[in-house]
């Protein structure tokens, strides 16, 4: 076997290896490499490599090169590299007496004598449990509960925000839903979809390359470019596709690229990230101070990409969008934001959090146009969703005309795919359109979202604490979030799924509540009733009770704790400011004549609310 082949297979085995880089590995481990087929020596300046910062809250001799010293295999190397303590060859080392070698080595040699055998195909010879392997994986689930069940539920565009079960007479109220807007059966979106079905038919009869380019792709497109004030835009599948796509093509090309990606990034860019093959680092989450410490260790000239988010689904924290474009200048580097929770939401055209930072100089700029110097304009890459806010479906990025093409010309998630259908474009390009032009909405959402979030903390139920439209209700157990959200659903007729891990890590488990333009005050009044009753039934934690435990994702958490993680501007609670809303407010009400702005509430809930 190749040494450096053995020592990669070594580290990962061996927990006295695993946590030190592979030049200090080839080095320690010298001897271990040496039964696989190494020769090199250990070298002085290897074992100074693996001194340090390894090990957080270690000083001079590390952790690790502690442990190490006591390895049969390594052990004698690095005391034949102390001057103090060379009283043992290396030479004397035995790789037998490491359980970590042996398997490796038993490994390999089982893996040769299978080489040198002829396959058989003998009638008696049981072949892999397939079934066993699917079931048990199942069990594991069901044993550390994070099994996920999806419950049947089908929104009523008519009856926005109501959803009924498999029962259809079973109505409930879905608070939930990443149809942020209810754009989903906006009359302007909907009608759109018909005449580009009438006209176009269902489908986009296959890929972009061979049959399914149209021009509503390509006014989707440019549409998309506008709304960011970039050169171009691609479309994809979905955003999942678009950032794998993106991210392994781009950093695969990129020569000696390397990666550094928020803690809490969603699982697309990890995929990306992992599919590109290119070196990462993973900083702490919004902790620009980790960061730089990443940044520093490389030269300016290696080519670098800030991988971040600007609303985190599951958390609702703002990615400090600024402060890392100065970072990314600073170091070289290239930024790629993933905006698919703020589209739509944030910005007085929906372009996102980054537009929102400029409001109103974005306000008064034609869209379209750059503006030098903004937030905006200094993002490399933005990637947004058209299947929340816009409630339609498919992913985007938008950039440079040359970045947007060389991903189109090389991205097999993009030249593989059949394109979205020309109705989902049509679609598409008329709720851009729409929330370009119209604040209704969006000023309801968060008007609606600050009611909330202010009734929860008054009942004492733990809110995650973020400056955006994400209101998570801490639970702090998988079981126990599952038996809330089915107990809202089967006692109050309310949906809020529950999240687990791995969606977020264990012991953060919650529900995930997303207030709508259509949730009005007597829904909001049965919500918080519901949630507190649950609470009390289940003797789940109230925010005193994670005070008293220290507490935990800024629940029960001083302010200046909390403020190193929500990110945002320091001292500002929401995103949307107080003078932000009234001007959207003011700006909604004078473009409908003075006509006042409320939800759109379904005739059914009119009636309960009329004899409550």
């Amino acid at each position: 076997m190749d040494p450096t082949k053995a020592m990669s297979v070594l580290s990962k085995a061996c927990p006295y290896l695993a946590r030190t880089g592979l030049t200090a590995l080839q080095g320690l481990a010298a001897t271990g490499v040496q039964s696989l087929g190494g020769s090199r020596g250990v070298s002085t300046s290897a074992v100074e490599q693996a001194r340090c910062s390894v090990c957080p809250g270690h000083t001079g001799q590390s952790a690790l090169l502690a442990k190490a010293s006591q390895c049969p295999v390594v052990g004698p190397s690095i005391r034949a590299n102390e001057p103090s303590k060379a009283s043992q060859p290396a030479s004397q080392a035995s790789p037998a007496a490491c359980p970590y070698a042996k398997c490796v080595k038993d490994k390999a040699d089982a893996q040769a004598a299978s080489a040198s055998q002829p396959a058989t195909h003998a009638s008696h010879e049981a072949a892999f449990d397939y079934e066993g392997l699917y079931q048990a994986k199942l069990a594991k689930k069901h044993e550390d509960k994070s099994y996920r069940y999806f419950n049947n539920i089908n929104r009523l565009a008519t009856r926005y925000p109501q959803a009924h079960t498999a029962q259809p007479s079973n109505v409930v109220t879905v608070w939930c839903s990443n149809d942020y807007l209810g754009q989903s059966k906006n009359p302007a979106v909907v009608d759109s979809m018909k005449a580009a079905l009438d006209t176009y038919g269902a489908g986009a009869g296959g890929t972009r390359n061979i049959a399914g380019n149209s021009a509503l792709h390509l006014r989707l497109e440019t549409e998309l470019a506008n709304l960011h004030r970039k050169e171009a835009a691609l479309v994809f599948s979905s955003c999942f596709v678009a950032n794998d796509a993106t991210l392994s093509t781009l950093c695969g090309a990129l020569p000696g690229c390397v990666i550094f990606s928020d803690k809490m990034n969603h699982a697309s860019m990890i995929q990306g990230i992992r599919h590109s093959g290119a070196r990462k680092h993973v900083f702490n989450h919004n902790d620009l101070d980790h960061l730089e410490q990443l940044l520093a260790q490389y030269p300016r000239a290696t080519p670098k990409l800030i991988a971040f988010e600007s609303v985190y689904s599951m958390s609702g924290t703002v990615g400090r969008i600024p402060e890392i474009c100065a970072l990314a200048r600073k170091y070289g580097a290239i930024t790629f934001l993933d905006e698919v929770h703020a589209v739509g939401m944030y910005g007085p055209h929906g372009a996102g959090v980054a537009e929102h930072y400029n409001y109103d100089a974005s306000l008064r700029a034609p869209v379209g146009q750059r503006i030098p110097g903004s937030v905006l304009d200094q993002v490399d890459i933005i990637t947004g969703t058209l299947g929340k806010a816009f409630g339609i479906v498919g992913g985007y990025i938008a950039a440079s005309s040359s970045l947007v093409d060389m991903i189109r010309s090389y991205a097999p998630g993009f030249i593989f795919t059949t394109s979205l259908p020309p109705p989902i474009a049509a679609g598409a390009v008329a709720s851009i359109q729409y929330l370009s032009e119209s604040q209704r909405e969006r000023y309801l959402q968060q008007a609606h979202t600050r009611e909330v979030k202010a009734d929860l903390a008054a009942a004492g139920i733990p809110v995650v604490p973020n400056p955006s439209h994400i209101v998570p209700v801490l639970v702090g157990d998988a079981e126990s979030a599952k038996a809330a959200s089915d107990m809202l659903l089967a006692r109050h007729s309310i949906y809020v799924q529950s999240i687990n891990y791995p969606t977020v890590p264990v012991g953060e488990e919650r529900l995930r509540i997303t207030p709508s333009p259509g949730h009005d005050s007597f829904m909001r009044a049965r919500l918080v009733a519901a949630l507190d009753s649950v609470w009390s039934s289940l003797g789940l934690k109230r925010t005193v009770d994670w005070e008293r435990l220290g507490g935990r994702c800024g629940v029960g958490e001083s302010r200046e704790h909390s403020e190193l993680h929500v990110g945002w501007k320091r001292g500002v609670d929401h995103v949307w400011e107080d003078a932000q809303l009234k001007q959207a407010h003011d700006y909604e009400r004078a473009r409908k004549g003075g006509v006042a702005i409320s939800p759109v509430i379904p005739e059914t809930v009119q009636m309960i609310s009329a004899t409550a």
